[in-house]
Order: structure tokens, then C-alpha cells, then sequence
């Protein structure tokens, strides 16, 4: 069995954390056998060198050793990829293909970011793991393969085991043996020595002088997220060296290409997920809108018809106080300034706040409104749209292009909705 000092020297791995240190032991360790291997980390900490070196170490080391990026495939193809085709399968298989599983067959594929497989894969690929059996898309023939699989995901197994994207069997499968990654900010001590490796290499790529660090820009590199990473610091330093005349560099500059505010959050790992309160798509949003909308106007109904009872004359609660404040906020305009809908909502906003400006006063004007011979105005949406449409119509002379930019919507929206309150004529 390879040394460790000897692996980190063969595939240019810099750092003596104890973390790093046990990953890459144990990947020395497990090589000579044939169990499955998971790797875990975050995106950029270089989980791409365990898999080297298992299959380096191995007695599969003459062997094929096949890289896939799962994330990369299309869904549609991926299992004509890993699994092959026949000729006809589908539109477009010309010939019969083989898949990475046979071309594969007695050395070790890495599949990376596993954790992006379909769901049908997903079901295909527990099968190879289980028994070595396969069958190409478009065949009923099973054939076997002696493949060893070394995985790789930044994702969370646990969470998308539970929200239904990853199968729970498939994982326990893959993770026969975990390896975790740390994460360079776990690393702080290995992060100047990383700096000085690529400083060296870039110089000599571009025939450059060499970056030095002052001692604050060290400080201030060691106490920065990185939330790229390794892969991270190396662009840094390869766009630093290309770009700065000055080859000192200090914690100034440093914080010109970094700001310690970073916008880039790290990626979350080991539960630390999304709150499942948040929303997550445009469409749940819209529909708590109109439904918080539905239950302000019906709240809105209810004080309206508490005040025409009372004439006005009743105490509000702290609630009604706040619900008032609430419907009756001004908001900016999204819509055309030249619409119709825009000029009536502002009509309608300054009437409603000479009435409610203050919801704290006793409304003392109230008493000069003829509550029993002034009808409420209505306060149904429906109504309101349907006579702005029949004013526009009216205005244009039935002009429905003209009306419909007066109302600030598309034409199409325009004829569906007078064909919805049955205005043709």
C-alpha cells in the first residue's frame, strides 16, 4: 500500500489537515476491494482525485477507467450513455451503441454528481449494482459487466432522499463506504500553502514573476469563506497573476477580487437545508397573493358594513385599525401611466384617503354622508374590470387595439375578456 506523503506528490494534492489526511487514507484503504465508494462535498474541494486513486491503487488499475458527469446528460439520452442501444431504439439510433457499463466492463466508472440521476436511471443502475446486469435501450437481452462504481454529489442524499428525488435503497448501496471532503474554509492552514502551489505553477504557465503575500493578505485569505473552494482560490490566484503588475500583493487587493461580503453563498451540506416554509416556484407565491388578497377583501366588507350600521359612529379595534393602514397604502404603479386602469386607481386611492387617512381619527366626516340614499360602492373586482373595459370600448369607438392599450393589456387578454363578460356587441 502507496504512503500518504507519496499520493499527495503523485496526484498534486497540497494540505496536511486531518480531515484531508483520513479521506485520502481511506480511499488508499478501500482500493484493493471491490465496494462501492460515495464521495461527499462540496463543489469545488476536488472530490475528482479519490476515484483516481482508487482505481490507481487497485488490481483494476489496467483497466478502463471512465468518467461521467451526470449532471451533463441530457435525461433523454443518459441511459443510451451509461447503458447503450440498439439500432431503432429511437429516433436518431442509426446503429447499435455500446454504453459506458460495457465499454467499461472490468475497470471503474465514476459517476459524478450522482446525486442529478432520474429517477428510471436511478432504478437501472441499482440493478447493475445488485446483480452486474444490464440491458441496453431497445434490447430484452441482459448482459453482465464487472464494474466497479466510485460516486460523487454536493447534494444533501438525506434531504433528496425525503423530497423523493434520490431512492432510498440506491443510496445505501453506493455509500458501502463514505469519504467525506472538507471544505476549504475547514482548511485554514493548508490555504496559504494552495496559494503558494498555484502562484508557482501560473507563474511559470505565463512566464511570470511569482505572487508573494504580505502577512495581512495571508490573514485575510485564511479568514475568508471561500465558497468555491479550491477551485475557487485557483482562479483567483491564475487571474491575479495575469492581471496585477505588482507582485506583492496585500489584504487591499486582496479584498478588490474577494470582498469579504461575498453575494456567492457557500453550498449548505448535512441538513442544513432550505426552511420547507419558502416557496418554490412563482406560481405558490401568486396564489398566497390572491389569497391573502381574497381575505383582505372580505375582512374589508365586513368593517364596511359594521361602519354603514353604525353610521360611522363605532370604535375600531387595533386589527381593523391595521387592516385599513394595510389596503389603503399607496403602492407604486406597475402599470402604462397612460392607461385608463392607471388613472382610475389613482382617482380611486385619493378618494378612499380623504375618507381613511388617519385610521386613529373619530371620522367625524362621516356624518355628513347620507348613508340610506348612497348606495356602498361595490367592491367586486369583476364589476369594476367589466366597466373599465365597456369605457374603453366606448371611448375608442370600439377600437379594441386602441382600447386595449388604453387599458395597459394585451389585445388577447382584451378579446378573452370580452368574450368572459359577453360584450361583442
Amino acid at each position: 500500500m502507496a504512503d500518504l506523503q507519496s499520493i499527495k506528490t503523485r496526484y498534486g494534492i497540497i494540505g496536511n489537515y486531518p480531515v484531508l489526511n483520513r479521506a485520502l487514507e481511506k480511499a488508499v484503504q478501500v482500493s484493493p476491494t471491490d465496494i462501492s465508494v460515495l464521495v461527499m462535498g462540496e463543489s469545488g474541494v476536488g472530490k475528482e482525485f479519490i476515484p483516481k486513486i482508487i482505481h490507481a491503487e487497485s488490481r483494476r488499475k489496467h483497466q478502463p477507467y471512465i468518467v461521467v458527469n451526470c449532471g451533463a446528460i441530457p435525461e433523454g439520452t443518459i441511459d443510451s450513455e451509461l447503458f447503450g442501444h440498439e439500432k431503432g431504439a429511437f429516433t436518431g439510433a442509426t446503429a447499435t451503441r455500446k454504453g459506458y457499463f460495457e465499454v467499461a466492463d472490468g475497470g471503474t466508472i465514476f459517476l459524478d454528481e450522482v446525486g442529478e440521476l432520474p429517477l428510471q436511471t436511478q432504478v437501472r443502475l441499482l440493478r447493475v449494482l445488485e446483480s452486474g446486469e444490464f440491458m441496453k435501450v431497445g434490447s430484452s437481452q441482459i448482459q453482465k459487466t464487472n464494474v466497479r462504481i466510485v460516486a460523487a454529489t454536493n447534494v444533501n442524499m438525506l434531504n433528496a432522499i425525503n423530497d423523493g428525488r434520490f431512492r432510498e435503497d440506491l443510496y445505501y448501496r453506493l455509500n458501502t463506504v463514505q469519504i467525506d471532503m472538507p471544505a476549504l474554509r475547514e482548511r485554514k492552514g493548508d490555504i496559504h500553502l494552495l496559494f503558494r502551489k498555484f502562484a508557482i505553477d501560473f507563474a511559470e504557465k505565463y512566464r511570470m514573476p511569482e505572487l508573494v503575500l504580505s502577512d495581512d493578505a495571508v490573514h485575510y485569505l485564511e479568514n475568508y469563506p471561500f465558497p468555491g473552494n479550491v477551485r475557487q482560490l485557483r482562479n483567483l490566484v491564475e487571474q491575479m497573476t495575469v492581471v496585477e503588475q505588482n507582485r506583492s500583493i496585500n489584504s487591499q487587493k486582496l479584498s478588490e477580487y474577494i470582498p469579504m461580503q461575498s453575494q456567492l453563498p457557500a453550498v449548505i451540506q448535512k441538513g442544513l437545508g432550505v426552511s420547507t416554509n419558502e416557496f418554490h416556484s412563482e406560481r405558490d407565491i401568486m396564489y398566497k397573493i390572491l389569497f391573502d388578497m381574497r381575505n383582505d377583501i372580505n375582512d374589508l366588507k365586513s368593517l364596511t358594513s359594521e361602519l354603514i350600521k353604525n353610521r360611522g359612529n363605532g370604535d375600531l379595534s387595533s386589527q381593523e385599525k391595521n387592516l385599513i393602514n394595510r389596503v389603503f397604502t399607496p403602492e407604486p404603479q406597475t402599470q402604462n401611466p397612460g392607461s385608463l386602469m392607471y388613472f382610475e386607481n389613482q382617482n380611486h386611492s385619493a378618494a378612499q384617503q380623504t375618507h381613511i387617512s388617519n385610521p386613529n381619527t373619530e371620522y367625524e366626516d362621516v356624518e355628513d354622508i347620507e348613508v340610506e340614499e348612497t348606495k356602498p360602492e361595490s367592491l367586486s373586482l369583476q364589476n369594476n374590470e367589466k366597466d373599465l373595459i365597456i369605457r374603453a370600448l366606448d371611448k375608442h369607438k370600439g377600437r379594441r387595439n386602441r382600447a386595449a392599450d388604453e387599458l395597459g393589456i394585451s389585445q388577447r387578454t382584451l378579446y378573452r375578456k370580452i368574450k368572459q363578460y359577453n360584450l361583442e356587441d
